[in-house]
């Protein structure tokens, strides 16, 4: 009988070149973030994904933050990868150099999500000109929203019986959404190609639900 960790590696997938390729793009830590998707696919084929990459800014530090979405005929496999300052990063004296963008710890988290789970699959487009709109082009930026129920917003409201000159207490209304993830693409700062993948990787999930 073979050892455990012959096993585990003849069951390997390797991913998809497209893929492999859009996140060693996105240039944080690939061969990381590479393996934690490899190993949340546990070999399921790959039928669409998207990488996206976000930098954010504030006073003392530079983080950096990706996530993968990767789906499979039967599942949402879901990888996000951090920066985390090291703690003594504060403790630096006034005269020393900025802190540089890389962190010293990364964090990399996967969930797999069922497509019997995927609740919705929302796309908000942002159209600059609406007027000029070209038939097809569905603007040059968009939010994806993903819900599997993992994270629930209420949305309460005063409730109105339209009348503008009650002033009695309807008590409160609301809504209940899921929007487990969010990503915001924009062509002119992720390129029209990441734009484009992000409506592809959309239509392909939206078809897989809809079954």
């Amino acid at each position: 009988m073979g050892n455990t960790a012959d096993q585990i590696t003849t069951q390997r997938r390797p991913l998809p070149s497209s893929l492999t390729k859009d996140i060693e793009a996105a240039g944080y830590y690939p061969s990381l973030v590479a393996d934690v998707v490899e190993s949340a696919l546990a070999g399921d084929e790959v039928v669409s994904h998207l990488v996206h990459q976000e930098t954010t800014f504030d006073a003392d530090s530079v983080r950096r933050h990706i996530t993968v979405l990767a789906l499979t005929p039967s599942r949402l496999v879901v990888a996000h990868a951090d920066d985390y300052a090291a703690e003594d990063d504060h403790a630096e004296s006034e005269n020393a150099a900025p802190l540089a963008t890389a962190a010293a710890t990364a964090t990399a988290t996967s969930e797999c999500v069922p497509l019997s789970a995927v609740r919705g699959v929302m796309l908000t487009h942002v159209v600059a000109s609406p007027a000029t709109y070209e038939p097809g082009s569905l603007g040059r930026e968009l939010t994806l929203t993903l819900g599997w129920g993992a994270v629930s917003r209420i949305d309460m409201v005063p409730a109105t019986c339209g009348d503008p000159n009650c002033e009695a207490d309807h008590g409160y209304e609301g809504t209940i959404t899921t929007d487990d993830i969010g990503l915001r693409i924009s062509a002119d700062a992720d390129g029209e190609p990441a734009l484009a993948q992000a409506m592809t990787f959309a239509r392909a999930l939206s078809e897989a639900i809809g079954r």
